[in-house]
């Protein structure tokens, strides 16, 4: 009976990440999500007036300041018997590295396009990151309430750049103010949309294609339009298979307008249909099955001080297999170390709820005494298996950073530290040099602001920052000792030696000139671009 009860709750779950360039309507879009599911009675703008609700995924205030997310939200709703797990990314290129690690917990992602600009920049990284790890890709093109570019070029312009093919499970009728609807091709039915703002459902009328009352909806010139467009979309259209839709080689396309709530319903039953439950995982050799009776988790979130009362610390975990129980004891499997997980949470972005029950497939938040970093594996104790790790992003830009006030040491040392376990930074500090000052590395610039915000909010201290010329950085291979001593190294002037926060040795250099100079003048020296492992 429990492992049908196991199976038959597994089966419910699906989960998913939201990836788009900043602006598309990424967040607003995951609002509407949320009202459908009647999880929030009241959708948030993401930018807007200063007394405006801000958006339910951002809770961090410099993101409702500015109106940006700059960390991954994590929630969870129900919607018919699926229970749905959304990890909601930033969307601003600075914060990639934070989307990248998501990435790794999601079994599908959905792309948001903005109808008038299409593909963009920061949508093809995070579409390269998604094809890496071969994870079906669902496109919804938004903002369909502006103008908007011909559908036909948009998915030409998606496959072309992309490398993906393209099928619209629905077809826009016009665009900007002349958006009358869309055309679900399935049913051969026009959806007309009457939006009601932006905190309620929309008002949808269904009717078939070839009656009266369709050509009535949509005006006559609009209807005739669509009807060409049907005949092109049947002709000449890519046909649609489920299998290269998970294997994600075809992405299904849904158009409409997030803000008026146009065709936001019919994405998210569309989408339901066709993803899977949570899928195998591979931990080393080992493919772990989300119906095994054991449970297994891996870490792929860490962030500090997501309530300011409490100035605590959750790691989250994307359940893999099994079922967890509140109070369970665990295997730890970087330290060997058992341990019980209390109070573990799941997210409504700031508001949390304590779970005594979660499944393969779920996120779950639990509080972290500074035992877990990202990557590390969670298992029942007899199970002993290692997850595959995340890889970590060689930072390129560079600042010194010390505290403002020499009396505010100790919260300085404790808030850089934090937050470069959270990944958001990594901290370099020159050998024998302490901890009053460090260098700090980031993947992009914005991340250094993040942290100064944060410094100063969060653990009450001003910092001071120096911007260094410093692009690139290797890690020292070697194991430093009788044969091969840091102090005999040949560098330029401008080549630093620096440790990490794990006590191993690396290069910073201004160039990649530099990085082969010294190559060449150190021939013992063996230089790797990625951290080493625990």
């Amino acid at each position: 009976m429990e492992n049908k009860q196991l199976k038959n709750e597994i089966e419910k779950r699906r989960t998913f990440a939201i990836i788009s360039h900043p602006d598309a309507g990424k967040t607003t879009l995951t609002e509407k999500l949320l009202l459908y599911g009647g999880a929030i009675n009241l959708a948030g703008s993401v930018k807007g007036k200063k007394s405006a609700r801000h958006a339910t995924s951002d809770w961090m205030e410099i993101e409702k300041q500015r109106g940006i997310s700059v960390t991954s939200s994590v929630l969870q709703f129900k919607y018919g018997d699926k229970c749905i797990n959304i990890l909601d990314t930033p969307g601003h290129q600075d914060f990639s590295e934070d989307t990248y690690r998501t990435l790794m917990a999601a079994d599908s992602a959905v792309m948001v396009l903005d109808a008038s600009k299409g593909v963009e920049n920061q949508t093809r990284k995070l579409f390269k990151v998604c094809v890496m790890r071969g994870i079906p890709i669902f496109t919804f093109v938004n903002k369909l309430d502006r103008d908007a570019m011909n559908p036909f070029d948009l998915m030409e312009q998606v496959e072309n750049e992309l490398g993906i093919a393209t099928y619209p499970i629905n077809f826009p009728i016009g665009s900007g103010k002349g958006f009358k609807g869309v055309y679900d091709r399935e049913k051969n039915t026009v959806l007309s949309y009457e939006g009601h703002g932006n905190d309620k459902q929309a008002t949808a009328f269904e009717s078939d294609v070839n009656s009266d009352e369709a050509k009535k909806l949509v005006g006559d010139e609009n209807y005739n339009n669509l009807m060409d467009d049907i005949e092109l979309l049947d002709g000449a259209g890519t046909e649609f298979d489920i299998e290269l839709v998970r294997n994600g080689k075809l992405t299904p396309v849904f158009f409409g307008s997030a803000l008026t709530n146009f065709g936001v319903e019919p994405f998210l039953e569309g989408f339901l249909k066709m993803t899977t439950p949570p899928l195998p995982r591979l931990a080393g050799e080992d493919v772990i099955d989300p119906l095994n009776n054991k449970f297994s988790a891996f870490v792929f979130k860490i962030q500090a001080n997501m309530n300011k009362a409490h100035r605590d610390r959750l790691s989250f975990m994307r359940i893999c297999s099994g079922k967890f129980e509140r109070d369970m004891d665990v295997l730890h499997v970087q330290s060997g170390r058992k341990m019980r997980l209390s109070q573990p949470q799941q997210m409504m972005a700031q508001e949390r709820e304590i779970v005594d029950t979660a499944y393969a497939g779920d996120i779950i938040g639990v509080f972290d005494p500074g035992i877990f970093t990202i990557g590390d594996t969670v298992c029942s104790p007899d199970m002993k298996i290692e997850f595959d790790g995340i890889p970590t992003f060689a930072p390129e830009h560079f600042e010194r950073v010390r505290a403002k006030d020499t009396l505010k040491r100790k919260q300085f040392v404790k808030g850089t530290t934090q937050i470069a376990q959270e990944g958001a930074i990594q901290i370099f500090t020159e050998p024998l040099g302490g901890f009053e000052e460090v260098i700090v590395g980031v993947v992009g610039v914005l991340q250094f602001e993040v942290l100064e915000y944060r410094l100063k909010h969060e653990y009450g201290c001003d910092i001071v920052r120096e911007g260094l010329p410093y692009s690139y950085i290797r890690w020292i291979e070697n194991d430093v000792g009788e044969d091969f001593e840091l102090d005999d190294l040949i560098l330029t002037s401008d080549t630093k030696i620096v440790q990490d926060i794990r006590e191993n040795y690396l290069l910073i250099f201004t160039s990649e000139w530099n990085i082969q100079w010294a190559l060449d003048k150190n021939p013992k020296l063996t230089l790797s671009e990625f951290g080493k492992s625990e």
